[in-house]
């Protein structure tokens, strides 16, 4: 086995997304956010839901703010706040009892003197250490278990200031306290100067790192970041002694002026809060937490527990994405590690990385409104997707999924990227000039071909057709769960024509209370609205229409609905509307369906649902223009349609 190179290591990734990690699926991530716009949700509604859900193999943010909250109530139900008195209350007990225990042998007066000073003490824990200030301990083990009450008090009202202070100060010197002293002096005097705006700060700053920097391991690089850095850990300081009862916030305050027996530890760190609540208003100062669990935590512990809610707080924030201008860049990483774990930070870059492909790779635009829709690409490959789950159902039907663009085999002087299937001939030189420009930089060797360079030559159909689609987008599509299947349907004999049927004119006709020409985009944008009245009759005029435009062509009708006529269209334009449908309803409607036979339309009309009175109406139809009716179910519309429009293709 070979040894690792010295100067070499190997560890954990932590420096950005994973570079050895699969890409972000898009076409998934698309599928998903497609799904919701044809299902009525804006593009970034859809991008935001699919950033909550998540996706196959990684965790959405309503699961990471799950996770978070969860973390939270963990912390406020485990947890109470009066650690450091039950730790002051112990010493002083066990001071009392060993210095009784030293003085109840002594018969002398002042023996007796002493243990009834003892007995006098106030009952309250800090009013008894303040009598004992000056007191002549007899006993050397009481002596050192009321110096630790003292240096306890230090060690906690620090710790609860500066980060890792307590850690550092388990064995106090007095010079050790001479030195936080005179730190907390000079950092007073920065902060006020700072405060005054004098121009000698900067300078300041870098003489007070140099002397005292060891008390900092944030390592701030001036004094605003030192304040935000003081200020965020004061402010949880006081978000704890403010989540106490009035009671211990009354003992702790007193018990402050004993912390290393040095008043002036305790006046300085007053004075050091009012002067970061004064530079830092905008920090929580007056917020507490309700901690309600059996683990007691000292003052510095529950200073970072406070802190760690907040941080949990703003993480949450973070995750929610609701404020303007929200995007996943803005999650704080550090901080989720801190709290949730490397997996979740793993979780939460994959997302930002999803985002951020779907924007830079064109899959999500800005339209000119400013709002966000799916850009041309992404309505390409949301045809292919649709188009290739239609034509997988097509096959199941007897049909086959043919790769050529056209069954005539003429070129059409397009060429595309090879996939796997396709059967047109190579386009030699475009290959040949991928494989130059692949290798062109690789010295030697000469060109090799890689299958990416291979690029084929795009056959067309010679006769043309011009397409209607009919869609029906009344209110009972919505309800009848079959808006979702309509818009993967137009989508996918979009992109077949489109791709593969170039010369054929598709026309999307939408009919509801009235009918309308629509685009692509639109029609998968369109959101499900409450209107009653089904006009085919405006539908089929708007048909005839546009087969007019293109009389070399042969004309072909599809019509998808799941209701009979309920309205017309009046002469002066207007809509009139009946239920039961009126006899000049039906009567305008098989008007315009005579029209299209004359035409030479082939009418198939696709019956979603089984109303009798849609039923015999739609066969009517049939019988009078020579067409056919289908009764797919929702899930088979797509290939229904599909199939239709090819068996008529292949006619020509």
């Amino acid at each position: 086995m070979s040894s690792i190179p010295e100067g070499w290591s190997y560890g954990p990734w932590h420096d950005g997304p994973d570079p050895l990690k699969a890409p972000a699926d898009l076409r998934d991530a698309l599928d998903e956010i497609g799904r919701d716009v044809m299902n009525g949700s804006s593009p970034r509604s859809a991008l935001e839901e699919l950033l909550r859900r998540g996706t196959r193999n990684t965790q959405g943010l309503d699961d990471l703010s799950r996770r978070l909250w969860e973390r939270r109530r963990e912390i406020e139900r485990r947890h109470n706040l009066d650690g450091t008195l039950r730790d002051v209350q112990r010493l002083l007990n066990e001071a009392l009892e060993a210095e009784r225990h030293d003085l109840f042998p002594n018969p002398s007066d002042d023996a007796r003197f002493r243990e009834a000073q003892l007995d006098a003490l106030p009952s309250g824990t800090a009013a008894a250490v303040r009598e004992l200030a000056n007191y002549d301990w007899q006993s050397s083990q009481a002596r050192e278990k009321y110096e630790e009450i003292r240096e306890l008090l230090g060690r906690e009202l620090l710790g609860s200031r500066f980060e890792g202070m307590k850690e550092a100060l388990q064995q106090t010197t007095p010079e050790d306290v001479e030195a936080i002293n005179e730190m907390l002096t000079d950092l007073n005097a920065l902060l006020a100067a700072h405060a005054q705006g004098r121009s000698e700060v900067p300078e300041l700053f870098e003489e007070f790192m140099a002397k005292h920097g060891e008390f900092f391991p944030e390592n701030p690089q001036n004094v605003e970041e030192l304040i935000d850095v003081l200020a965020q850990r004061a402010a949880a300081a006081q978000r704890m002694m403010n989540s106490m009862t009035a009671e211990q916030r009354a003992e702790l305050m007193e018990l402050s002026q004993q912390a290393f027996g040095s008043p002036q530890l305790a006046q300085q760190l007053a004075q050091l809060d009012a002067q970061l609540q004064s530079l830092r208003p905008g920090e929580d100062w007056s917020g507490s937490e309700r901690m309600s669990g059996e683990d007691p935590l000292g003052l510095a512990e529950g200073a970072r527990a406070m802190s760690d809610l907040a941080e949990l707080d703003a993480l949450a924030e973070q995750l929610a994405q609701s404020y303007p201008g929200a995007r996943l860049e803005d999650i704080d990483l550090d901080a989720l590690t801190r709290q949730l774990g490397d997996e979740a930070t793993v979780d939460a870059r994959r997302l930002s990385e999803l985002e951020r492909q779907l924007r830079d790779q064109g899959l999500i635009e800005r339209a000119p409104d400013g709002s966000l829709r799916l850009s041309p690409k992404a309505l390409r490959q949301l045809g292919q997707t649709a188009l290739a789950d239609v034509l997988r159902a097509a096959r199941g039907s007897g049909e086959r999924d043919a790769a050529n663009a056209g069954a005539a085999g003429e070129l059409s002087g397009s060429t595309r990227q090879w996939e796997f299937g396709d059967t047109q001939p190579w386009d030699v030189p475009r290959t040949v000039r991928n494989a130059v420009l692949r290798t062109a930089h690789v010295g030697g060797g000469g060109v090799k071909l890689d299958v990416a360079d291979v690029e084929i030559a795009e056959t067309e159909h010679r006769a043309r057709a011009a397409v209607a689609l009919l869609v029906d987008t009344s209110w009972s599509m919505v309800q009848e769960g079959r808006w979702l299947p309509m818009k993967r349907t137009a989508l996918a004999l979009h992109q077949l024509i489109s791709t593969r049927y170039r010369n054929d004119a598709l026309q999307l006709i939408t009919f509801g209370r009235y009918a309308g020409v629509v685009e692509l985009p639109e029609l998968i944008g369109m959101e499900g609205a409450w209107e009653q009245g089904t006009n085919a009759h405006h539908a089929l005029l708007l048909a005839g229409r546009h087969l007019r435009r293109h009389p070399d062509a042969q004309p072909v009708v599809l019509m998808v609905t799941d209701g009979e006529p309920t309205a017309h269209l009046e002469p002066d334009g207007t809509a009139e509307f009946s239920y039961p449908p009126e006899p000049a309803t039906l009567r305008k409607t098989i008007f315009e369906v005579d029209r299209l036979a004359k035409l030479g339309a082939t009418l198939t009309v696709f019956r979603l649902g089984d109303d009798p009175r849609l039923n015999a109406f739609v066969d009517l139809l049939a019988r009078r223009s020579g067409g056919r009716v289908l009764a797919p179910d929702p899930d088979g519309l797509g290939a229904a349609v599909v199939g239709d429009y090819l068996r008529t293709r292949r006619k020509l």
